[in-house]
């Protein structure tokens, strides 16, 4: 093992730590870490995986993620209603996805549904150096 790849795997290991708090939205649902990884033709970038599970109702409060984050949203079950910055509400069923850009405010973000579960695999192009990749919005 050279000591990039020493220092890549030190990097992960703490950013994928900071990630799972900074992650977690609100109550009834559930942010798992799923993958994380340095982009090796991208110095400085990691791509960060997070599985988050909506209880029936549940929803997270507005929120923005990490300034230089570029999230990748992919509904892997039940549907999720959301809205960015000032677009138009959406619900997403599984196999729909949707994007994040840099800064934007995720306004709502929710279990669609009042009765069944809903699970959403979010992808994020970070900055290694982002300590915080979720912060709430008032």
């Amino acid at each position: 093992m050279n000591i990039r790849s020493i220092a890549v795997a030190a990097c992960a290991g703490i950013a994928l730590g900071i990630a799972v708090p900074a992650a977690a939205h609100g109550a009834g649902e559930t942010v798992m870490p799923n993958f994380q990884h340095a982009i090796p033709n991208i110095p400085g970038m990691l791509l960060t995986a997070v599985v988050v599970d909506y209880a029936p109702g549940a929803a997270s409060p507005a929120h923005r993620h990490a300034g230089s984050a570029f999230i990748y949203a992919y509904v892997v079950s039940g549907e999720i209603e959301s809205q960015v910055n000032d677009g138009p509400k959406r619900v997403y069923r599984a196999g729909e996805s949707f994007f994040e850009e840099p800064g934007a405010v995720h306004r709502v973000s929710r279990n669609a549904s009042s009765s069944k579960p809903a699970k959403l695999l979010a992808v994020f192009v970070a900055d290694s150096t982002d300590k915080v990749l979720t912060v709430p919005v008032k």
